[in-house]
């Protein structure tokens, strides 16, 4: 790693590192074209103006402070959402405790999507949060952000169940765990002293300007949670350094693994309930791990992570709230939910992208051409281009995913996830309309 660019070493950058083109080559000249626009920035300015400069230890400090639980969280996504994702970028393989439990169904939209800010400090800390939170996408959202379309599709299946039934739903118990006792049991866990404040809109414990280890929880539906201690990251550059680059060797899966089931302990939760996983990057001098609350064999999508150094934890976020039954929800059948992936009223999510997109984003990578000139002007007559994406489902699972309130309470409620010819994954939720208001919020 000793060739490796200091901004290479940032955390959201290794979470960056885990995309499928991410090691798509620039196109020859790239760099000099960089290059010679910055220097005709300089030369651009009036004599006498001295150049924007940022003091690096500094701007690290800030730039932590405000996304190292976003990238935690979207870290876990990427591994929850999107295995083949982040197998390509680990070593040493993943351990699971619990015996392969179902994997997450999610429910998120563009438009509608859970509030991951809430669980995050207020403020400039809570900035970015919401866009990072809608990975999964909807209809609404543009193909761009994948490269394989979903806003326009068409979809077909056969044999799908038409029986009617019903499943339980639950819901988080954030105001039960909302008290100083909780938190400062957490807080302990994590090695922090000190008296938790309610304060902002959340409890805190420590300082909240990135100096030394904090630790805050929001008062949102989740009671979500993130501690950061910048005294145990390994890429904390001091402010004289000529050279940063991070040391120590990543502790083993065993002590990822123990260090959460600990977290979880200190609040009560039994560990026996979640279902486990490790994983190290090349290079990297940490280790994190994850841990799903699994509900009837299936993980749901609050988990808990951790990123452990040789000195001691350097982040952790979570969701403290428990989960309590909701009664028997009436569910449609496979058909109707089938049916509910074309209507507009339900949107349907695109939880995977399907591998054939993904191999050919991988093997037929595309290299940017700059124009010479603009397209040319549009024919009398001319066709429009509205391209519909044939989607042939082929199997359906009925499972939980979560699903937050106007008022910011959140439910675990039962939904579908089909599985197209191609291997992608879409979702819908299963409740049936009688329990669904359908009012303009």
């Amino acid at each position: 790693m000793n060739d490796r660019h200091d901004d290479e070493l940032d955390p959201v950058e290794r979470l960056r590192a885990a995309d499928p083109a991410a090691d798509i080559a620039p196109r020859a000249g790239f760099a000099d074209e960089v290059v010679a626009r910055a220097a005709a920035e300089v030369s651009g300015r009036q004599a006498g103006e001295p150049a924007p400069v940022v003091e690096l230890a500094a701007e690290r400090t800030r730039r932590r402070g405000r996304l190292l639980t976003v990238a935690a969280v979207a870290a876990s996504v990427l591994i929850v959402g999107g295995a083949g994702y982040a197998v390509g970028a680990t070593t040493a393989g993943t351990t699971n405790l619990a015996g392969g439990a179902a994997p997450p169904i999610s429910l998120e939209s563009g438009a509608g999507g859970a509030p991951m800010e809430q669980g995050m400090p207020q403020g400039d800390a809570a900035a970015g949060a919401p866009e990072m939170g809608r990975m999964t996408g909807s209809g609404g959202m543009s193909d761009g952000i994948l490269p394989w379309g979903y806003g326009r599709n068409e979809f077909s299946a056969s044999g799908l169940s038409t029986e009617e039934g019903s499943a339980v739903a639950y819901g988080f118990d954030a105001r039960a765990a909302s008290d100083a006792d909780t938190v400062a049991a957490l807080a302990a866990a994590l090695g922090l002293a000190g008296t938790p404040e309610l304060k902002d809109g959340g409890w805190s414990v420590g300082p909240r300007d990135g100096t030394a280890a904090s630790l805050w929880v929001g008062l949102d539906g989740t009671l979500g949670f993130s501690y950061w201690d910048p005294q145990h990251n390994p890429w904390q550059c001091a402010p004289d350094a000529q050279v940063c680059e991070p040391t120590g060797t990543p502790p083993s899966e065993d002590a990822a693994i123990a260090a959460l089931r600990t977290l979880i302990s200190s609040i009560g939760r039994d560990p026996g309930a979640f279902e486990f996983a490790s994983e190290t990057y090349e290079g990297s001098p940490t280790r994190t791990a994850q841990a799903w609350p699994l509900i009837d064999g299936q993980r749901t999508d609050q988990g808990w992570y951790l990123e452990l150094a040789e000195g001691g934890i350097v982040n952790a976020s979570g969701s403290l709230a428990g989960v309590v039954e909701l009664g028997e929800y009436p569910i449609v059948s496979e058909q109707v939910a089938f049916e509910r992936l074309s209507d507009p009223r339900f949107g349907a999510q695109v939880t995977a992208m399907p591998f054939a997109a993904r191999e050919a984003q991988a093997d037929q990578p595309v290299e940017w051409v700059p124009p010479t000139e603009p397209p040319a002007t549009p024919g009398e007559g001319t066709t429009l281009s509205w391209p519909v994406n044939q989607v042939e489902i082929v199997d359906a699972r009925l499972g939980l995913a979560s699903h937050w309130q106007p008022d910011g309470s959140v439910l675990l409620v039962p939904a579908y996830e089909f599985t197209d010819a191609a291997a992608g994954t879409w979702s819908v939720i299963a409740v049936a309309d009688a329990k669904l208001d359908f009012a303009a919020e």
